[in-house]
């Protein structure tokens, strides 16, 4: 439409086509407003006014402060504009200049729809790149995974992130003399969880190359020294010096380290807030062997901590398990309360005399059970072995 059309004009083009929603007002090539339908109609249908405004221009229906856009604006900044402006801009569109010539419409809802489209294509991409993430994740699983089976004849190990990648990480060994186990829960869950268990199996496998397998509480010290100076998270006594900018990252693992001497059958182990759980051939209870209180590689953890080592004798016929905090703490049941230590170890005695994967089942059932309709706290890892 022109300025100089009137209202008569408007009418005809909108009784023509029922579709057409807003009708835009230019003049010289600049757009100067837009005519909604439903504001048109609704106020020519009242009594005398199509009489009294029939012949007058139709600007006198027009918004005349519309949203106008270079053609070239890029959808996410077009959605802020929109924003921005009137709300109008949903119902009746915007103005689109090309060269600051009129060159067409937009609508509120094509706005949205391409919106929409645009974050499902970078959901799609995000997933792609989150789903290759968990395949680079679970390859540094694939050599933990052959050594158990080669050499546990009777065992679980139950690996499950909240999310496609989590922050749980286990590694297993095997060694002519025993077998070195440590289950391990990085600080978060999801992709940034992830990324920590990168930093803490390279981490792993660096202390390895010099350090002794029997002696987990040492493996544990020297992760956290080497954690927390790549990570920077120093304390300013610690890095030596007076003035040391604030620190942006407080990130560690907790976990449990293990090595199972096959000869004298004595599990040496040292824990970072992770307890074990062992249940003795011919006990009715489940005993939990806790650790150390302090978490490996935080800014809290002192350079220099000393874990302790442990140890136990495992008579044939024992059986070990060690879970993270996903299981223990996660919210469910009529009370809506933590599954706990004691409700763990309830159902470990419950199907103790099981095989270690008819135990899995039942294990991971219950705790789905308790957990109901109530959201997914934390990965979730258990490791279990039966001591033949």
């Amino acid at each position: 439409m022109s300025p100089s059309d009137n209202n008569y004009h408007v009418l005809e083009l909108f009784s023509q086509d029922e579709s057409l929603a807003n009708i835009p007002v230019v003049e010289q090539q600049r757009a100067v407003g837009i005519i909604n339908r439903n504001t048109f109609m609704s106020t020519l249908a009242r009594p005398f006014h199509r009489e009294i405004f029939g012949r007058k221009p139709c600007t006198s229906f027009m918004n005349a402060s519309p949203l106008i856009v270079d053609y070239l604006t890029p959808i996410t900044e077009l959605s802020f504009m929109a924003l921005e402006a009137d709300r109008k801009v949903l119902s009746d569109g915007f103005l689109i200049n090309l060269d600051n010539a009129y060159a067409g419409m937009g609508q509120g809802v094509s706005l949205m729809q391409a919106l929409a489209d645009q974050q499902a294509e970078k959901h799609r991409q995000m997933m792609e790149s989150i789903n290759y993430a968990s395949v680079i994740q679970q390859s540094f699983l694939q050599s933990s995974r052959r050594d158990m089976a080669a050499a546990l004849d009777d065992y679980f190990m139950v690996w499950a992130p909240r999310d496609i990648v989590g922050g749980d990480y286990y590694y297993f060994v095997k060694r002519p003399d025993g077998f070195f186990v440590a289950v391990i829960d990085c600080t978060g869950h999801g992709v940034p969880g992830a990324f920590m268990t990168l930093i803490m199996a390279s981490t792993l496998k660096q202390v390895l190359s010099s350090h002794d397998l029997h002696n987990p509480a040492a493996l544990l010290r020297a992760i956290n020294q080497q954690v927390k100076q790549s990570l920077g998270q120093l304390t300013p006594e610690e890095a030596g010096l007076a003035d040391h900018p604030e620190l942006n990252s407080d990130d560690g693992m907790d976990g449990a380290f293990c090595w199972f001497d096959n000869a004298s059958r004595t599990l040496t182990y040292a824990s970072a807030k992770t307890p074990l759980f062992v249940l003795q051939p011919g006990k009715e209870e489940v005993d939990t062997l806790d650790g150390n209180k302090k978490g490996v590689g935080y800014v809290g953890t002192p350079l220099d901590y000393h874990w302790d080592n442990h140890q136990v004798q495992l008579p044939p016929g024992s059986r070990l398990y060690i879970s993270t905090d996903g299981i223990i703490d996660q919210i469910g049941g009529p009370k809506r309360i933590c599954f706990g230590k004691k409700r763990l170890k309830e159902n470990i005695l419950k199907h103790a005399g099981k095989p270690m994967q008819q135990q899995q089942k039942l294990l991971i059932d219950a705790f789905l059970k308790w957990q109901g309709e109530n959201s997914r706290r934390d990965d979730v890892s258990l490791f279990g072995v039966h001591l033949a």
